[in-house]
């Protein structure tokens, strides 16, 4: 537990940049989510990235397939990063639910990770945006920690937080509910690319809007 005070998940990954995906980038279930995506995708393809941090391997990976991705970040570091490190992607620095972005102007939307400082209801209103900016059929590509907690104070790689998720079948129930039919839902443990790092528990979800 941590005696700072939590951070916001700017000020965060602002400190973290790519300490972030050194630590990270390496989960090779992440790279299946990708792969699996890549596959339903239609050529030339629009991507939303919620999230995008470093741009690697998310926006990297499918902006090298040939689609046009468009990442969003709440952190300017990190989007500076993903600017450098993806310039075949464009990468803007906002919270995607301020975004006056195309009704069913994308077909997938990603989010890595990308929720877990958010309240329960925040975490909803995201995906009821990415259900929005979809057309339909549209593909979402979504991971997470799967833990019943809410509210919990912690230290993430050094950095005070607080941290709210769900449990595996709540959070694939949230998904369902903004729209989503769940395509597949795979679990796995991965052990972060850190000094006395543990393993944590993953969960990646293949869904199709509605």
């Amino acid at each position: 537990m941590s005696a700072g005070e939590p951070r916001t998940a700017a000020a965060v990954f602002d400190a973290l940049g790519t300490e972030y995906e050194e630590a990270f980038a390496g989960s090779a279930a992440h790279r299946a989510s990708l792969e699996q995506l890549l596959e339903v995708l239609p050529p030339h393809s629009r991507v939303l990235d919620i999230g995008s941090g470093t741009g690697r391997p998310t926006a990297q990976t499918l902006a090298e397939a040939g689609h046009t991705v468009l990442g969003v970040d709440v952190s300017p570091v990190m989007v500076d990063i993903a600017a450098r490190q993806v310039p075949a992607a464009e990468f803007r620095c906002a919270d995607v639910r301020e975004l006056p972005l195309e009704e069913g102007g994308f077909d997938a939307v990603c989010v890595y990770f990308a929720l877990l400082q958010m309240s329960r209801e925040e975490q909803a209103e995201v995906f009821r945006v990415a259900g929005r900016v979809l057309r339909p059929g549209g593909h979402l590509a979504v991971a997470t920690v799967p833990l019943d907690v809410e509210g919990v104070s912690g230290t993430f790689m050094g950095q005070p937080v607080e941290v709210t998720s769900f449990g595996e079948d709540e959070f694939t129930t949230m998904v369902e509910g903004a729209g989503f039919t769940v395509l597949s839902r795979e679990s796995s443990m991965f052990v972060p690319a850190l000094p006395a790092a543990v393993p944590e528990p993953q969960m990646f979800l293949l869904a199709r809007r509605r």
